[in-house]
């Protein structure tokens, strides 16, 4: 990667910043562990245009979870090698930053790394194009990792943030359940009762209980360096939200991220199906004790959540 490159900002180009390993620690900055629905997608679509992080081309890259790379970054690589100014063109318009050299070397190593192995200094040397900018992985699965997975890789990356957004568990899990009628994975009539045998399965569960994916994460980081925020805050003021995450990461709020306002959703889905009375009232006595909980340990908008219900 000795080539001399320019790297795209949202109005034009700037010569791209060289890996310095004495400003930063290598490896990522931060992770933003999730909730799964709970604005992940916002989060990075906030920090990939802002001048101050240096973001990986893919979203999640789900080193620390899975034995294989994701297909939606293979799929990238191969539209970058078939066709980069057109690619660019399309990211553009999307409120997608626009990718160079950097990121085509990124793809190609990511796509190399020793999967299934957890090489934690392999995965680092992913992000040595940051510079001395911010960069970090946004993968929600990894609310779900080991305590042992856990403690492994925060005593490899101990100066690492950890970002979490927590969101009423009802409209989180429905969320969750509607993601996967999206996807054709479960229909659109679906009954109460199938509803609450889902959401007792693996796959909604672990995601589920976001006390204890806070309580898991918070044994292994430093108080100072672990980040609760709510989605309720996204809802109700997203500017203000998106300055609080970005000073805690130790960015300027005050720079714009590209041209996407601090409310953008890309996930927008006007034709989603609604939650309908019965299922919500199921759910949240399903979900009681979590909500209870929830009020207790994370504060602040949470602290509303049972009342919702009636509880």
């Amino acid at each position: 990667m000795g080539r001399s490159l320019l790297v795209a900002e949202g109005r034009g180009e700037r010569p791209a910043t060289r890996p310095d390993r004495g400003t930063r620690a290598d490896g990522p900055d931060f992770f933003c562990i999730g909730a799964q629905k709970g604005g992940t997608r916002w989060l990075y679509d906030q920090v990939q245009l802002h001048p101050d992080f240096w973001m990986p081309p893919v979203k999640e890259l789900h080193y620390l979870d899975r034995k294989k790379p994701s297909p939606r970054a293979i799929k990238l690589a191969k539209q970058a090698a078939a066709d980069l100014p057109l690619l660019n063109r399309r990211r553009r318009r999307r409120y997608f930053r626009q990718l160079d050299q950097h990121d085509i070397d990124f793809l190609d190593a990511y796509a190399r790394l020793p999967w299934g192995q957890l090489d934690l200094d392999a995965y680092a040397s992913l992000f040595a194009a940051k510079g001395d900018r911010i960069t970090g992985d946004i993968t929600p699965d990894y609310s779900v990792l080991r305590p042992d997975v856990v403690a492994r890789v925060m005593r490899r990356f101990p100066e690492t943030k950890v970002i979490f957004i927590a969101r009423d568990p009802v409209e989180r899990v429905w969320s969750h359940l509607t993601m996967h009628m999206r996807k054709g994975d479960i229909g659109r009539d679906l009954t109460v009762e199938a509803a609450i045998r889902l959401v007792g399965k693996r796959f909604v569960a672990r995601r589920t209980y976001q006390t204890e994916i806070v309580a898991r994460w918070r044994r292994y980081v430093p108080e100072d360096r672990f980040g609760l925020f709510l989605f309720d805050d996204l809802q109700s003021d997203a500017e203000r939200l998106r300055a609080r995450i970005l000073s805690f990461l130790g960015a300027d709020p005050r720079k714009p991220s590209g041209g996407a306002p601090a409310g953008y959703n890309r996930k927008r889905d006007p034709g989603k199906v609604p939650l309908s009375p019965e299922l919500r009232d199921r759910l949240s006595r399903y979900l009681a004790k979590e909500l209870v909980e929830s009020a207790r340990d994370f504060g602040g908008a949470a602290a509303g959540w049972p009342a919702k219900y009636g509880l």
